[in-house]
């Protein structure tokens, strides 16, 4: 359903923005689909929904560090996109598309974590090993975007920020840091022209 949705509208008379947002939208349909096929065979479903405790710390292979300074850090990275924009951009470009790239980020983040980190990573973690599902998960995230003419190459790269997002929800046990530093990446994505 998603895929022919996305070539359904891919003949209607809208702005390429619009056919962005609409496929991005379009990932509901294998959200509930996924959601249901759970339901149907009993199965629960969390996403991660608790908020990170704060006061914790996160054991990384050598050292602890303190959860704000883990998502500080990962922040200041995903940030990392949106520096070409000062030197590449004009501003009037990212104004006249600033609203396209909150709407893209936040639905395209959004509805992506809670498809493949929320529901599937959690899903797969209690049913096979946590390294194989965040391997699995990784590697889907990265080839979903196919579907919006990213090259096969590219979309295998992307599976390596599916391997960081995969990282970040199960070192929080909270799918909304996540969300946070994908949209941020999103954000950088449109504003430096690589959207649309």
């Amino acid at each position: 359903m998603f895929q022919l949705g996305s070539i359904y509208i891919g003949v209607w008379n809208i702005s390429a923005e619009m056919k962005i947002l609409i496929n991005r939208s379009f990932l509901l349909l294998i959200i509930f689909g996924t959601a249901f096929s759970l339901l149907l065979f009993k199965q629960k479903i969390s996403i991660f929904a608790l908020l990170p405790d704060w006061q914790s710390s996160i054991k990384m292979p050598f050292h602890t560090i303190k959860l704000p300074y883990f998502l500080l850090i990962g922040l200041m990275g995903s940030s990392v996109i949106l520096i070409p924009i000062f030197f590449h951009q004009e501003m009037s470009y990212v104004k006249s598309i600033l609203l396209f790239g909150i709407l893209f980020a936040v639905i395209n983040a959004t509805l992506e974590e809670i498809l493949w980190r929320g529901i599937l990573l959690s899903n797969l973690k209690e049913n096979i090993s946590t390294y194989f599902a965040v391997v699995i998960t990784s590697i889907g995230f990265g080839l979903l975007h196919l579907s919006i003419g990213i090259p096969f190459i590219v979309c295998l790269l992307f599976s390596f920020g599916g391997l960081f997002y995969a990282i970040v929800v199960l070192k929080t046990n909270s799918i909304y840091p996540s969300i946070v530093f994908h949209i941020v990446i999103n954000l950088g994505m449109v504003f430096n022209g690589w959207i649309i």
